[in-house]
């Protein structure tokens, strides 16, 4: 028993949950961010997506630099309009060594009558860079819940895909 607690006392150190690095930003569409339609521009969305995910990334990975190794796909649901909300829910679903696969789940709320929309999803991996600008580790995804299992069990489905795809594996 005392074993098992200093375990996973020590697992709690070298790991951080899900729950650690989530971040929801919220953004105001101005004219500026649309085209005359009053459609907010995809790739302002993308822009406020690579944001929040590399805010989730620096959050896990703390004192390294994180950028973006790839938007795997980005799906736009419905448009979002100029007046409304972006909201952007980021969460990180899968850790490997170096890279980390961030879920963004993007919403539009009208602010006039409180109606939310989902309007989007975009899966975005981004990698830790050292000071030398090489790939470094990160610390392990704490599991915490079956949706956390879940989630990481998809995200490394989908990483072992891209790692595929680009001839790596």
């Amino acid at each position: 028993m005392h074993l098992t607690i200093h375990l996973l006392a020590s697992q709690k150190k070298a790991g951080k949950s899900p729950r650690e690095s989530k971040t929801e930003m919220t953004l105001f569409m101005l004219p500026s961010d649309a085209n005359p339609m009053g459609n907010v521009f995809g790739g302002t969305i993308l822009k406020h997506v690579d944001l929040v995910a590399g805010i989730v990334a620096k959050r896990h990975a703390r004192n390294t630099n994180c950028v973006t190794a790839s938007i795997d796909r980005m799906t736009f649901l419905k448009p979002v309009y100029i007046g409304h909300a972006l909201i952007l829910s980021a969460l990180l679903n899968y850790v490997r060594k170096s890279s980390m696969e961030i879920e963004v789940a993007i919403e539009s709320e009208n602010l006039d009558n409180g109606t939310r929309v989902r309007t989007g999803t975009a899966f975005v991996t981004m990698v830790a860079l050292d000071e030398n600008g090489r790939p470094t580790k990160v610390p392990a995804l704490l599991l915490e819940t079956p949706e956390d299992r879940r989630r990481f069990k998809e995200g490394e489905a989908r990483m072992l895909a891209r790692l595929k795809e680009a001839g790596r594996i």
